[in-house]
């Protein structure tokens, strides 16, 4: 009886958070398509009026003006999470709730919203430099999908090199995606790209950066033992139906609106037929398959095996924000308020918030201990978003004050807690209010004035090596 109870109780969960998972999708999508219907009736409107003349002339001027100065300076790039989107998709919808606007020279790319690391660290790459995308011979190949990608006509930002380093800012999975980006540039893994350095990045600044992994990969379905493989029922076995037939329909109009980013495993009905499509669905074939997907890199095994390989390097800075929802009363970890919360997160910073490792299953490294992963912001442990740890911690410092921050130290992962949820910094600005204004006022004063690589003057007939 206590069985069927356990059981009847999951399945209700399961119910809720795919109802709650869906009605927010539905209200994005539907907030950008209202945005687009809005902007489109007042450029309409505005055309049907006379403009003075003077006043065009004049405002030219003043943005030639401002766009000349804002060449001088390093951009800085807004990278985002899972199920993220950059510019151009959604309609006029700013992931990062119009932050973009605080800078006169910000980059907000379009990577996959649910491809693996990896592969958005590489669209990353010729989003910035410009060219066709190249996932890599081997990595395509061992992975089932094309080599080359998505075509970039101009780069956003040619010229980057050391000597014209970039800024780079990462919510969530964004920021684990720009620290293997700057390992493949220390690695010079780009063909044709021999002068890559890591000193390509300037800084990284992670908002509720996904460093160590997450137990809520394992609570949406991930199994515990391996951090590959998914579980029969569960929360990303929906996500993963649903990614699959979206993809095969392949609505052009659809796809322009809001893409997952699998272009390149080619599963359009065009070119895979619907027994191609009943292979996805069986687990036979496309990047669900061959675990080339997100949420495999966000367990804790996953990101141990991706840690493995990423350095902190000497000549860059780098700060983190760490969220956190939740508090303790009488020794219990427990959410720290009900109306802050997102209603999306909400029962995941409970279920969160009161996690064990299974006995029966081998715990992910060594010295794991389960109160360490018990503070969360409904989406990522707290543990993960402050430095990379596991399976070596890297250099760290606290920051508790942002006058600590004048003087950063390179080479250093300078981390400050920040009481909110996942999605503090992202969508919404108006929920979050004056913190977000604050949190990201700071992040570009850094940038702009205290995170800069300083060079020894060149005298006359002297070169410094």
């Amino acid at each position: 009886m206590i069985r069927f109870w356990i059981t009847f109780l999951r399945w209700v969960e399961l119910f809720v958070s795919s109802c709650v998972h869906l009605l927010y999708g539905f209200y994005i999508f539907s907030s950008a398509v209202a945005g687009d219907l809005s902007q489109a009736l007042s450029e309409y409107s505005h055309k049907s009026k006379v403009n003075n003349v003077e006043v065009k002339v004049g405002n030219l001027v003043k943005g030639d003006e401002r766009e000349n100065n804002a060449k001088d300076l390093p951009p800085i790039v807004l990278v985002h999470g899972i199920f993220g989107f950059g510019k151009g998709r959604l309609g006029g919808l700013s992931y990062f709730g119009g932050a973009e606007k605080r800078d006169e020279r910000v980059l907000v790319p379009d990577l996959g919203s649910i491809t693996s690391v990896y592969d958005r660290a590489r669209e990353l790459f010729y989003y910035l430099k410009g060219g066709q995308v190249d996932y890599g011979e081997e990595h395509s190949k061992a992975c089932g999908h094309s080599q080359f990608g998505r075509i970039y006509e101009q780069g956003h930002h040619p010229e980057w090199d050391e000597d014209h380093p970039i800024h780079f800012v990462g919510h969530s999975a964004g920021a684990q995606v720009v620290r293997v980006l700057q390992q493949m540039l220390a690695d010079k893994a780009f063909k044709g790209y021999e002068n890559t350095s890591e000193n390509w990045v300037l800084s990284l600044t992670a908002l509720s950066g996904a460093f160590n992994g997450t137990t809520r990969t394992y609570l949406d379905g991930m199994q515990p033992e391996d951090g590959r493989t998914l579980k029969p029922v569960c929360l990303l076995q929906i996500c993963r139906i649903g990614v699959i037939i979206y993809d095969w329909f392949d609505i052009p109009w659809l796809k322009n609106y809001y893409n997952f980013g699998f272009d390149h495993y080619n599963m359009s009905w065009k070119k895979m037929g619907l027994w191609g499509l009943v292979d996805c669905l069986l687990g036979n074939a496309g990047p669900f398959a061959s675990g080339d997907w997100v949420l495999p890199d966000l367990t804790i095994q996953g990101s141990i095996r991706t840690n493995c390989h990423l350095h902190t390097f000497p000549n860059t800075y780098y700060f983190s924000y760490a969220t956190k929802r939740t508090t303790k009363i009488m020794g219990v970890t427990v959410p720290s308020s009900i109306l802050r919360i997102h209603p999306l997160l909400f029962i995941r910073v409970f279920q969160m918030s009161q996690w064990r490792h299974s006995l029966d299953v081998s715990p992910p490294y060594k010295g794991y201990r389960d109160e360490d992963w018990l503070d969360n912001d409904g989406a990522l442990n707290t543990i993960s978003m402050t430095h990379p740890r596991f399976p070596i911690e890297h250099p760290s410092r606290l920051v508790e004050n942002d006058a600590d921050c004048q003087h950063l130290q390179p080479g250093i992962w300078h981390y400050k807690f920040v009481e909110g949820d996942h999605v503090l910094f992202i969508i919404n600005r108006e929920r979050a209010g004056l913190k977000f204004d604050l949190i990201y006022d700071s992040i570009f004063q850094r940038c702009r004035k205290h995170v800069f690589r300083k060079k020894l003057p060149t005298l006359p007939n002297q070169i410094h090596h």
